[in-house]
């Protein structure tokens, strides 16, 4: 039963890549760990064989489709895979409640600017400069490094907002760049950690059939859906960082109360609400325009 539950789980995982290109590495985690038992540390080093295959395996949909810029995804690869490693030598020195808190932060920022931003590139793109690529590749790698996962969070947004690639062919060039620094980090774990290779091939299979899914949804979903959907996921996602290294006093008064419960969503409807104001000012003008432009009521002539 276990592992049919974990198996079942590892389709959502593979559906998250192939679909948003991010939510591989924390949804792994907690999987491995609470749904199959596996010790926390295994449970990473197996994640990262886990996620470095479905992507490897979910680049080909997309690239068969035009959406995997090569150059850009090996040049921020391989800065990131750099950046990454200093970030990890760095982050011994730093206590790990103040890592995942700046990583919940982190991702709530980068929700916000993808539900934010009214620029969404087209299907055309033009090579950006490589030393801009590789200085947002290490810079995100640096990051990732730090926090410890969170790849493809960084790296989707990066690719959009930075990197002026449109949300689709986003998904597809981060694939290539989690393969990547998975490996790269798996290869750092594998003298020191024992993996559980039936377990983790078994799981693989599982995402990978996923991850097939979700790269051919990729191309039929409308990329501003997508956007926001990817950013509503990020910023789920911090919440539940955010609730996990609270006290526990805080989550119990935050979670298992009705006091709580009324808070959380006075929250939920302010940001909503908040978002859905900026979305109705950025749009309203442009709606202005529009009928200002429309054709005229019949009968009526110039």
């Amino acid at each position: 039963m276990t592992l049919a539950l974990t198996l079942i789980a590892s389709l959502a995982i593979g559906v998250s890549l192939g679909l948003l290109g991010g939510g591989g590495s924390i949804l792994t985690v907690p999987i491995l760990v609470y749904v199959a038992g596996v010790e926390a540390k295994q449970a990473i080093a197996m994640s990262l064989f886990v996620v470095g295959a479905t992507s490897l395996a979910g680049i080909l949909p997309h690239a068969r489709a035009g959406r995997v810029r090569w150059r850009t995804g090996l040049l921020f690869g391989g800065a990131g895979m750099a950046g990454a490693y200093a970030g990890g030598r760095l982050a011994a020195f730093i206590p790990g409640g103040v890592l995942l808190g700046a990583f919940a932060v982190m991702m709530a920022v980068t929700a916000v600017a993808m539900l934010r931003s009214r620029r969404t590139p087209t299907g055309t793109h033009a090579d950006r400069p490589i030393f801009r690529i590789l200085a947002e590749g290490v810079t995100v790698g640096l990051v990732t490094g730090l926090v410890g996962a969170g790849g493809g969070f960084l790296v989707v947004p990066a690719l959009v907002l930075l990197g002026g690639l449109s949300m689709p062919v986003a998904v597809g060039t981060s694939l290539l760049v989690i393969a990547m620094k998975s490996f790269a980090g798996l290869a750092g774990y594998l003298s020191s950690v024992h993996i559980d290779w039936p377990l983790t091939l078994a799981v693989t299979a599982a995402a990978v059939l996923g991850g097939l899914a979700g790269s051919r949804l990729a191309g039929r979903v409308d990329p501003q859906r997508l956007r926001q959907a990817f950013g509503w996921f990020v910023l789920v996602m911090a919440g539940v960082v955010v609730s996990q290294q609270a006290p526990d006093p805080v989550r119990h008064a935050l979670f298992a109360t009705p006091l709580g419960w009324a808070v959380l969503a006075a929250v939920t409807v302010a940001a909503s609400a908040a978002l859905l104001a900026h979305r109705t000012r950025r749009h309203g003008p442009a709606a202005v325009r529009e009928a200002k432009h429309a054709a005229p009521p019949e009968g009526v002539r110039h």
